[in-house]
């Protein structure tokens, strides 16, 4: 009997999420016999976890699927077989389209069938390519190995994702998440409690809550109630260890009172909130289906700041949607102005096949481009404002992993900044004072206050 291990190359596209599915899944695949790798020409599996959000997603797909082409076909020379699988969204939206233009590829399995990966590879060893991409009726949460017992000895980063909440109904016009993870769903309370004690047992100090509308969240506790994100935070900032607690991505029209007040009473929740408005423009967002105007997301920025006067704000941000004139567009730039972000995406719109507004008369390119280029401009101008007040501050800041320099660290600040100090190893997964001395283009630099330094010593 053949025992030997596999090696798995796992390369992941796109969000948070696709982030913590792609960890997800060498779980899944360790148990199955496989241990990743750092590069494709090293592996047996070469997994392309892939993300629909971005323009022309499913050609860049393919076009990595060419390059693959010729490793497999070295491998098959040397008689030894690299299998293909491409997973997440792109998976879903293509499905056997996959397989028919790119007939190299072994598996093609969606995000919430990423638990029926070897399975899969097993019918595809047996009688050519498994299509996975139906919406299982089981919880595939429940069929994935813990990290604890999936990958046993290997260090935790002491920040990491927790899948939360998946799905979306809101059916936002431009938006394919609806099509490709389907209706929203929450996991239940007891399961999101026990994986995050697991996480901060193995050094974990921060956790980030995803989902695709992470404040819809609406699990299941164990004596049957209805727990909301405000309550699941509470609950999880009581864990002895769990020092940072985030979340991400947020609806305005999601932010209940609740959560609102756990950005003022808890204070592990971080100062910082990521709450997409896409448009200034009420034309605009009703032509999205936002299902919210201007002066309803005003008014819930002007809430959350009372609660916690210190919160920054970052948001996402649609140039060029279909029907954008340039008084939209101005007042796109008025609300930004009006706002004060401390971070932002900004995207020209692209079509994705299947949504509402694909099939729109679409603005010209120049057009779309040029305005781009006027919001990032102050967008940019925004953030780098919100960092230079960084200056000469003391903040605290969970040291990461090592920097580019020798002596070097990386962490990051309540507010989601890099922060670059020199430190030592040993300070990795600690939450350091630090002074800030210079600030970068998209970073922060900073020196250790003495009072760690003298603990350390004494």
């Amino acid at each position: 009997m053949n025992t030997a291990r596999r090696k798995v190359f796992i390369k992941t596209y796109g969000c948070q999420m696709n982030v913590y599915d792609s960890d997800r899944m060498t779980d899944v695949l360790a148990r199955d016999g496989y241990d990743a790798v750092e590069t494709a020409e090293d592996a047996d599996l070469i997994v392309l976890n892939t993300c629909h959000i971005r323009e022309k997603a499913a050609e860049k797909v393919y076009s990595e699927v060419g390059r693959l082409r010729p490793l497999k076909e070295a491998a098959k020379e040397e008689g030894r077989r690299v299998e293909i699988a491409i997973a997440g969204c792109v998976a879903q939206a293509e499905g056997k389209e996959i397989i028919r233009r790119a007939p190299i590829v072994d598996v093609v399995v969606g995000p919430q069938s990423y638990h029926r990966l070897g399975a899969a590879l097993a019918r595809a060893r047996e009688g050519g390519a498994a299509v996975e991409t139906e919406f299982p009726a089981e919880d595939k949460f429940d069929h994935i190995p813990s990290r604890a017992r999936a990958r046993p000895g290997l260090a935790a980063n002491p920040a990491a994702f927790l899948t939360v909440q998946e799905g979306c109904d809101k059916f936002c016009t431009f938006c394919v998440v609806p099509y490709t993870r389907g209706g929203e769903f929450s996991r239940p309370v007891a399961k999101i409690l026990a994986e995050a004690r697991r996480l901060v047992g193995s050094g974990v100090r921060e956790i980030m809550l995803l989902g695709q509308n992470v404040n819809a969240y609406h699990g299941e506790a164990e004596d049957g109630s209805d727990w909301s994100l405000a309550r699941l935070v509470l609950e999880l900032a009581d864990i002895e260890g769990l020092e940072r607690i985030r979340y991400t991505t947020s609806h305005p029209r999601d932010m209940a009172d609740d959560l609102i007040a756990a950005h003022r009473d808890c204070d592990k929740l971080m100062p910082y909130l990521h709450l997409p408005v896409q448009s200034g423009s009420d034309k605009i967002l009703a032509a999205m289906n936002r299902r919210h105007g201007r002066e309803e997301y005003f008014r819930l920025v002007d809430r959350l700041r009372e609660a916690r006067p210190d919160l920054a704000l970052s948001g996402d941000f649609i140039v060029g949607f279909p029907g954008e004139s340039e008084d939209d567009f101005a007042a796109t730039m008025d609300l930004v102005a009006r706002v004060g972000y401390a971070s932002a995406y900004s995207f020209k719109y692209s079509p994705r096949p299947g949504t509402p507004a694909a099939e729109r008369e679409q603005l010209d390119e120049a057009v779309k481009s040029e305005r781009l280029q006027r919001l990032q401009a102050l967008l940019s101008e925004q953030q780098t404002r919100f960092n230079a007040a960084m200056q000469g501050r003391v903040i605290d800041v969970l040291l990461e992993k090592p920097g580019r320099r020798p002596g070097q660290l990386v962490g990051r600040s309540p507010f989601l900044q890099a922060v670059h100090v020199d430190a030592p190893a040993h300070l990795i997964g600690e939450i350091v004072s630090v002074k800030v001395d210079e600030i970068g283009a998209n970073s922060l630099f900073a020196s250790l206050m003495s009072p760690p330094l003298e603990r350390l010593s004494a």
